[in-house]
């Protein structure tokens, strides 16, 4: 796995809308706060542009993500934020430049579609705060963004929950948000999951939408050969009049009954206050037992 050269003061960090529409006001603080950090930013043409809900035209938003993909001046890609709209992009980019310059792309939840599709090119992404939602995250979780950024160790030993299921595994963590996942099953941007720690989360669906995904991941063979499953946030789940009967949590151990593997709850990633940054493409080694909970970057 490629990863990506890490940040140093004066670093420049483009930031691009490839999906919704998005205003300076709204992420007129995170620039800030990068600032803070000693970065440079560097505004894409699609902040302030809209098209309906989008950023700006799917011409408009590919070719402001190409730019910043080609310019070796950048050292990094922040998305401002997500809601839908990259996958409609994703085929009209050319990676080859990116390929030979690699640099850090930084979002999560539609974001997912590049996390999943670079990750196929053997490079290392960064699952964590947009700038619209930066500042909505609690200040540990906001630094681990820095942290990843330039290069310093992130470990995580959290307090184990009672539904967790105990067990160790090794292999490279990949995934993000599961309704883009369940989306790009079929496609070019597929990822092959077997021998890895799949990461997933998930925010405002219906509890059987979470079954159907499941299902359909499980069918196209995505859970059978997991090294560890993480699930952070499922936050916001809704229910129909007549219940589906179980929760979240309960629809994830029963769709993976059959696999010997361990899995995690409440990892603190995702649609939470405590978005912590994932490296994604990275090894790393997960160990639940009754009394902890570690994932250690190898």
């Amino acid at each position: 796995m490629i990863l990506p050269p890490y940040l140093t003061k004066g670093a420049r960090i483009g930031i691009v809308a490839t999906a919704r529409k998005i205003s300076m006001r709204e992420i007129k603080g995170a620039i800030e706060w990068m600032h803070e950090q000693g970065f440079k930013t560097v505004l894409g043409e699609t902040i302030e542009k809209e098209a309906h809900q989008f950023a700006g035209t799917d011409l408009m938003r590919s070719e402001d993500l190409q730019r910043l993909l080609d310019d070796n001046t950048i050292d990094a890609i922040w998305c401002a934020r997500g809601g839908y709209g990259t996958v409609r992009i994703i085929d009209a980019l050319d990676f080859t430049e990116f390929k030979k310059h690699p640099k850090w792309i930084i979002g999560y939840s539609d974001v997912t579609i590049l996390h999943s599709h670079i990750h196929k090119m053997g490079i290392a992404t960064l699952h964590g705060p947009m700038a619209i939602d930066l500042l909505n995250t609690i200040l540990v979780a906001r630094n681990t963004l820095h942290n990843a950024l330039i290069g310093k160790s992130i470990q995580y030993k959290l307090k184990p929950v009672s539904y967790n299921r105990k067990g160790k595994g090794n292999g490279q963590l990949i995934g993000g948000n599961l309704s883009i996942l369940y989306s790009v099953c079929g496609s070019p941007s597929q990822m092959d999951t077997k021998g890895k720690v799949l990461f997933i989360e998930d925010l405002d669906e219906y509890l059987y939408h979470i079954d159907r995904m499941l299902q359909n991941m499980k069918r196209s063979g995505m859970l059978e050969n997991l090294e560890a499953l993480i699930v952070g946030g499922m936050t916001k789940m809704h229910d129909n009049t007549i219940p589906f009967g179980k929760t979240a949590e309960e629809i994830i151990l029963d769709t993976v009954k059959e696999y010997d593997y361990p899995v995690v709850f409440e990892f603190p990633a995702g649609h939470v206050e405590a978005n912590h940054t994932l490296l994604l493409g990275r090894e790393v080694e997960v160990d639940v037992s009754a009394d902890k909970v570690n994932v250690i970057y190898k």
